[in-house]
């Protein structure tokens, strides 16, 4: 059998919850934006948050960590992600708490790779997301293999409380939107930045003239730097961004010249 939901957490859940009731065992998961047709019978599974909260709740009874893990597994990009995420669970029924000291698992080590391998993006993000200023709001692009927008959430709304900010998904097509306040993480399926106003732009060059200054041109390593730095994030990094072109630099800011041998301001994330 293979079961289909509307492709969220709790939609998921309450997968897990009907095969227990019907004593299946799926073939597959398939969420309603990747339905594929198959020889195999298929059961649309509503949800229904009842049965998702009962789910998630057995999770943490057995163990915290338990709960975590599933919650964050959802947001990974692993291939057949709901399959792994299925035989976990079932592992976690089955065995108890003692499964989770079983790291070499087939039930748990896919499971722990995923989610280190998402931890690991979301600690890179929070050092690399870039906001520009727009008639008062900032606003940011990235493109992570993960959906780890829930996850830069606190980080970013706690640092920037009194802010109102946008950052965007380009790969889920999502966005986390943010007030004092009030934040919300909204579906979008497509969001260009504006052109930069005349400041903003000089504001960029000096951020990339800064950027440039402090390497130390001996000590080059461009190889050491994309280990830092995966490359697949610099297209949305103000430094590594072509120059953008603008009107003559307001009153009172300073041209890239007169910066030399100074600090710049620093106006990214």
């Amino acid at each position: 059998m293979i079961y289909r939901y509307d492709g969220t957490l709790e939609g998921f859940l309450c997968c897990v919850f009907d095969s227990y009731v019907y004593k299946e065992i799926p073939l597959q998961f398939q969420d309603q934006d990747h339905l594929v047709q198959s020889l195999f019978p298929a059961r649309w599974v509503g949800t229904d948050l009842r049965h998702a909260q009962r789910v998630l709740s057995s999770l943490a009874r057995i163990d915290p960590y338990a709960q975590e893990l599933v919650v964050k597994g959802f947001l990974t990009c692993a291939p057949d992600r709901d399959m792994i995420l299925y035989r976990f669970i079932r592992a976690l029924y089955d065995v108890g708490r003692p499964l989770l000291r079983q790291l070499s698992d087939d039930a748990v080590l896919p499971l722990l790779k995923a989610v280190r391998h998402l931890d690991g993006e979301v600690q890179l993000l929070r050092g690399f997301v870039r906001f520009s200023e727009f008639e008062g709001m900032l606003a940011g692009e990235i493109k992570p293999k993960n959906r780890v927008l829930p996850l830069l959430r606190p980080h970013f709304c706690d640092r920037m409380y009194n802010e109102v900010f946008l950052l965007y998904d380009r790969c889920h097509k999502e966005a986390l939107v943010h007030k004092p306040g009030q934040w919300a993480i909204l579906p979008m399926e497509d969001f260009k930045m504006a052109a930069p106003s005349a400041e903003e732009a000089q504001y960029r060059r000096l951020w990339k003239r800064f950027y440039d200054t402090v390497e130390i041109r001996e000590r080059h390593n461009a190889k050491l730097r994309q280990t830092h730095m995966p490359k697949r994030y610099w297209d949305t990094m103000t430094e590594f961004l072509p120059d953008v072109p603008s009107a003559q630099p307001e009153a009172g800011l300073p041209g890239p010249r007169d910066c030399a041998g100074g600090s710049a301001p620093y106006r990214s994330g």
